[in-house]
């Protein structure tokens, strides 16, 4: 990757990913009560659903474009053209590298924001290992998908995806990637707000999800599913829509 190209991808990851955080933000607030232990009505309701906003807005642009930087530099450097397979695994293996480096940003401010979001008391440190856990099924899921997905409506219009098409397709492969990776969200959202002592202030995973399984069944998994596939899906058109737009202007 040149620095052109680095640039680029630098300023419309970021960009970018300020708009998506900061439109679909009260999305986000609900999704997170609905996941609260104490319930959607205790953990705050509807009201003040932008609590925590600064976190973000402080956080999204170095986060976005941190991982779109070294999603864009892991495909240049794992480039193959032998096989569409080979091509998606070098996706998946991009979009996990870009979100290990991302969440060393993005885990302090998710922290700060979530507090805001419901006040509980949490660990920074102890939350690191469980994004990365929960986000890079999420990429893994999501990028392959985007990519493949413009790779075919290229091919069937003869020509390179538009923004707009390209915005589609970010919002398909977010929604489906939500879907499938709410689980593991329940339980990051869990561990966040666990209080101190408590069985999921330990940071596993699994022990989480049990947890819920056990006192709420497949619905406890799947809690918020409904507003966290909307907010993907939304935020992968504009996300993904607005970092091609940006980065296709600024090349």
């Amino acid at each position: 990757m040149d620095r052109r190209d680095f640039l680029a991808s630098l300023t419309a990851g970021g960009l970018a990913g300020m708009c998506v955080d900061l439109v679909l933000f009260p999305l986000d607030t609900v999704k997170t009560r609905l996941q609260s232990p104490q319930g959607f009505k205790k953990a705050g309701g509807f009201h003040g659903i932008y609590a925590g906003v600064p976190s973000t807005a402080v956080g999204s642009f170095p986060n976005a474009a941190a991982f779109f930087v070294t999603y864009e530099c892991m495909k240049a450097v794992l480039h193959t053209d032998a096989s569409p397979y080979l091509a998606s695994a070098t996706h998946m293996l991009a979009a996990s590298f870009g979100e290990v480096v991302a969440c060393l940003i993005r885990v302090p401010s998710e922290v700060v924001k979530q507090r805001a979001q419901v006040s509980p008391t949490s660990s920074t440190l102890r939350i690191l290992s469980n994004t990365v856990c929960e986000e890079i099924p999420f990429s893994v899921v999501q990028f392959p998908l985007w990519e493949s997905l413009k790779d075919l409506w290229s091919w069937k219009q003869g020509h390179v995806v538009d923004s707009w098409q390209s915005a589609v397709c970010g919002a398909f492969a977010g929604g489906f990637a939500a879907a499938v990776t709410t689980p593991l969200d329940v339980a990051k959202t869990r561990i966040m707000l666990a209080k101190a002592g408590s069985r999921n202030a330990t940071g596993n995973v699994l022990p989480a999800l049990y947890g819920v399984w056990k006192t709420q069944g497949i619905p406890g998994l799947f809690a918020g599913v409904v507003p966290r596939m909307s907010a993907i899906s939304l935020g992968g058109f504009i996300f993904l829509g607005t970092y091609d737009k940006i980065r296709c202007l600024l090349l």
